[in-house]
């Protein structure tokens, strides 16, 4: 079936008006139009996921109005995999089980592919969102599947994912990855070693068909928990207060922020931290760049002038001074006011 070009626009229009019940009342209309509930996962509802994330990005929604759509389109999600499960597919190939990294909450993704691996013919088991790995690896020795699909979104989880992603082939379970946390062409879960990396659920259930190597080849770049990454982790908090009083006398005018401005601008040092140990962990600046090109577009959607950054990093590179690679790493970022609005 093509998909009509209305479909994608009447489900964003009813998820911007928070309408769940003209939401749920469009799939259906599609379902029972002849659309698959595999269409309506990867050509409807994924598309209109991203692009409510670009909404608020631009700073076109708030943070309620994301949310609000985005628990709409589980919903949606449910009425497919309702519909699909009144005619399963055989599942013949074998059990996979699906499971955010703990710390993960975008549920949406792993949730559409474990829906198409499912049409596919396999077993499927989703295990929800911040899966604690304890837990995860406790299930995979008590269940036995065939692969284990993890999904991270953000990069500053990926050292989180090399120890959940070693623990689980240590169960001897295959490892299929995906979501942007691994880089848009996968290049961050090439440097943690791992081979099986899908850009989406339709390339998931190729790698799954072909049978993609059960033993992929070492990390070729991941230096891992070394010196620097472990004092940036233990030193977070610190690090943080440090970079915030010396902001403070850099920029007056954050002394006078009230305490939602203040809570939220240590959140982003958070962040800063977060992505640029995850940086060093697998030794490559172009993941803290690329969360850094990433912050400056959502600080211009906000009238927040860029060079803010440049403060920033040039801060933290002062509290940092015993850090030689970490400095290193910030010394290679541009100077984000220079960046063309």
């Amino acid at each position: 079936m093509t998909i009509p070009l209305t479909a994608h626009d009447a489900l964003l229009e009813a998820v911007a008006a928070a309408d769940e019940r003209r939401a749920l009342a469009v799939a259906q209309e599609l379902l029972d139009g002849g659309m698959t509930p595999a269409q309506l996962l990867l050509d409807v509802v994924a598309p209109v996921q991203r692009q409510v994330g670009q909404l608020w990005q631009r700073n076109e929604w708030s943070v309620a109005q994301e949310h609000a759509a985005t628990a709409i389109n589980e919903r949606v999600i449910t009425v497919a995999t309702t519909r699909a499960a009144a005619s399963p597919a055989a599942a013949t190939k074998g059990h996979v089980v699906v499971a955010c990294l703990d710390g993960e909450w975008h549920a949406i993704p792993p949730r559409i592919v474990g829906e198409i691996l499912r049409e596919n013919g396999w077993q499927v088991t989703f295990l929800g969102t911040s899966v604690p790995t304890g837990h995860l690896v406790s299930y995979l020795h008590q269940h036995g599947p065939d692969v284990v699909a993890l999904s991270c979104t953000l990069s500053r989880s990926l050292p989180r994912a090399h120890q959940v992603i070693t623990a689980c082939r240590n169960t001897g379970t295959r490892v299929l990855v995906g979501g942007l946390g691994f880089g848009s062409h996968g290049q961050w879960a090439e440097a943690l070693g791992v081979t099986s990396w899908a850009a989406d659920a339709r390339e998931a259930a190729r790698l799954l068909e072909e049978g993609e190597p059960r033993e992929p080849g070492p990390a070729r770049r991941a230096r891992g928990a070394d010196a620097e990454y472990t004092g940036l982790r233990e030193r977070r908090t610190e690090l943080i207060a440090g970079t915030m009083a010396r902001l403070g006398e850099r920029f007056p005018p954050l002394l006078a922020y009230d305490e939602r401005r203040r809570d939220a601008t240590v959140e982003d040092l958070g962040h800063i931290v977060d992505f640029l140990a995850a940086a060093l962990y697998i030794d490559e600046p172009a993941l803290f760049r690329d969360f850094l090109d990433w912050t400056a577009e959502v600080l211009r959607a906000r009238d927040v002038p860029p060079h803010s950054l440049d403060l920033t990093l040039a801060v933290l590179g002062e509290t940092l001074a015993d850090f030689p690679r970490t400095r290193g790493f910030l010394a290679a970022m541009p100077p984000f006011g220079a960046l063309t609005p």
